[in-house]
């Protein structure tokens, strides 16, 4: 998600070249090891998971296990690694399964069931299966962010606080946002408009953007940091931008010189929720011992380090947050969301639709 995010989460990786990408692939983890030797896990995530190197070490220190993390691309790209490796998986645990790319790995079969030790303390509205194929480890939503000093340098236009204000001409030619066929937070806010207009309302809302000069980028990385003009190293005109709903406080972490109002704003009315998951790959060879990481992921010592590492919310209750996240952190009350089995009915459809309204 964040390159800002990505000068910090190097340290934290342990970067595999041979992914299997390029039809390089790693040794199969069915593959016993009966030398009496420690048990080393693979965790495949997409390329925003980090955790804090102490982190990491107590729960190796606690277990005698070894955590190899495997950066694998985004979330879909992850997801559609683990279905061509599927029965004989390149990791024992998957993370960074979201609430919009869920069906897949389900109706794929890719994890074996477990119930986490502290379920409990977490909310049930982040419960994303019934039978705990998938664990939820965060939450976040995707936000339209907007640039503090375009609209103080702009008084007579007042910073958009709905979906319906984007396509008065007022605002032509001022957002950016991402293509949902190539990206998540892409599709995420095509989500949320589906969800807001209804299915019979939502193309035509795309098509009047589409006349107000929307700009469409590939990915968050063009449109935040290229196209975008209100974060640090944002180089772009455009003051609207669909990001997080953790951006300002990125911004405000990263700043250098160092910031005490965060640049960026969020349009809480535009917000789309998404919850972060893990599973066990069926065809590992060390199920208990990745059950003991998936109990790890909801413990409360890697939860409190979930906010200023990955910048999104963690999923177990009564989890202290950073200061910084609750002063500049938007927590907008009612987000948008689908259900994943709607979304997994419609979603092609939607974006063959987008596409041709939007890009054609």
């Amino acid at each position: 998600m964040w390159s800002t995010r990505a000068r910090t989460r190097a340290h934290g990786l342990v970067v595999v070249a041979a992914l299997v990408l390029g039809g390089v692939g790693l040794a199969a983890c069915g593959d016993d090891d009966d030398s009496g030797a420690p048990v080393t896990l693979r965790l495949l995530t997409h390329d925003s998971f980090a955790v804090s190197d102490d982190v990491l070490a107590a729960f190796t220190e606690d277990t005698g296990i070894e955590v190899e993390l495997i950066p694998g691309g985004d979330a879909g790209t992850v997801v559609n690694q683990a279905i061509l490796a599927k029965g004989n998986p390149q990791a024992d645990v998957l993370f960074g399964i979201d609430s919009t790319l869920l069906t897949r790995t389900l109706d794929e079969e890719l994890f074996v069931p477990y119930e986490a030790a502290d379920l409990d303390q977490v909310d049930e509205r982040f419960l994303l299966d019934d039978e705990h194929r998938v664990t939820p480890v965060d939450y976040g939503d995707v936000c339209l962010n907007y640039d503090k000093a375009y609209f103080a340098e702009h008084p007579d236009l007042p910073v958009p606080d709905s979906l319906e204000d984007l396509v008065d001409p007022a605002y032509e030619g001022l957002l950016v946002v991402e293509n949902p066929a190539t990206s998540s937070p892409g599709l995420a806010f095509l989500l949320a408009t589906v969800d807001h207009f209804g299915d019979d309302g939502w193309q035509g809302w795309w098509e009047q953007l589409r006349d107000n000069g929307v700009e469409v980028v590939d990915g968050w990385e063009a449109a935040y940091n290229q196209s975008f003009s209100g974060g640090g190293t944002s180089q772009g005109t455009k003051p609207l931008v669909v990001s997080y709903a953790s951006s300002p406080p990125v911004e405000v972490v990263y700043a250098d010189p160092p910031v005490t109002e965060a640049p960026t704003g969020v349009i809480d009315a535009s917000c789309y929720r998404q919850v972060e998951a893990a599973g066990i790959l069926r065809g590992t060879a060390h199920e208990e011992e990745a059950q003991q990481l998936v109990d790890f992921l909801l413990s409360e010592r890697f939860q409190a380090d979930v906010p200023l590492q990955m910048f999104v919310f963690p999923v177990r209750e009564g989890v202290e947050l950073p200061e910084v996240f609750v002063e500049h952190a938007a927590t907008p009350t009612e987000p948008l969301e689908l259900a994943p089995d709607v979304i997994a009915e419609h979603r092609e459809a939607w974006i063959d639709e987008w596409t041709d309204l939007v890009l054609r």
